[in-house]
């Protein structure tokens, strides 16, 4: 199959994912661009950066449109995270691709355990904890340069447990952080970044933002819990994957 056919397949389910759930587009784009692209996992963990970026600023913008984004929060959280995140970016390139597989398929299955967990959720929003804003953003800025993941699979249970957000407020917040992030790892990322097969990423990034907006229109008619838990089996198979594969090139590696 074409890979330009490929990159629209896989950048819409990203896309779907990305617009409906705010965050969780990352941890099925990096693997779509190993398995199915032929990407390796630098190159890919680079790349899906570019793709969550551009896909989570369109996002964004159509949640703030409904006014489910809070700002002064969300800025709370990005700012936390800038520093640990461009950190996290340069040091990534310098991991054996192995690692860089296992510790991305743990957070897979560490995303899917939180979506299958009954959430949280508010009436309304309290007052911003600054500390505990600040602590879980860093750790999800370190995630995103890491692992070139935006973290709004973690970004949204945070912001419904640690500033009660209700969901839909989580959602569109996320979003917020997932770009500022995801822009911050960028930054350290330039010499990767020019390596990266354009004719690929560019359909697979038109497809994931078009995927947004319907992930956002199916946000509105489906269920949140329906919606989680099947991306949360997808998820788990996507994670059993990455770790036997890992398994297998650590175990070639070490010959």
């Amino acid at each position: 199959m074409s890979a330009v056919i490929l990159a629209l397949a896989a950048g819409a389910v990203v896309g779907l994912a990305l617009g409906a759930l705010g965050g969780g587009g990352s941890v099925l784009a990096v693997p779509a661009l190993i398995y199915l692209l032929g990407f390796t996992p630098a190159a890919a963990t680079t790349a899906s950066l570019i793709i969550v970026t551009a896909t989570s600023l369109t996002a964004l913008y159509a949640h703030a449109r409904t006014g489910t984004v809070h700002w002064r929060a969300g800025v709370l959280f990005a700012a936390a995270g800038l520093l640990p995140a461009a950190a996290a970016g340069a040091a990534a390139g310098r991991l054996p691709q192995p690692v860089l597989t296992a510790s991305f398929a743990a957070i897979a299955a560490l995303a899917a355990v939180r979506m299958l967990r009954p959430g949280r959720t508010s009436a309304g929003q309290t007052a911003v904890r600054p500390v505990k804003a600040a602590g879980v953003g860093a750790g999800l800025g370190a995630l995103t340069g890491l692992l070139g993941v935006g973290g709004g699979f973690l970004a949204v249970p945070a912001l419904v447990a640690v500033l009660t957000f209700e969901i839909q407020a989580a959602v569109g917040t996320s979003l917020l952080v997932i770009s500022a992030n995801s822009l911050a790892s960028l930054a350290t990322r330039g010499a990767t970044a020019s390596g990266v097969d354009w004719a690929v990423i560019a359909p697979f990034t038109g497809a994931a933002i078009l995927g947004a907006w319907d992930g956002k229109r199916l946000a509105a008619k489906v269920t949140g819990t329906l919606l989680q838990r099947a991306f949360a089996v997808l998820l788990m198979a996507v994670a059993a994957f990455m770790l036997i594969d890992a398994l297998v090139r650590a175990q070639e590696f070490g010959r």
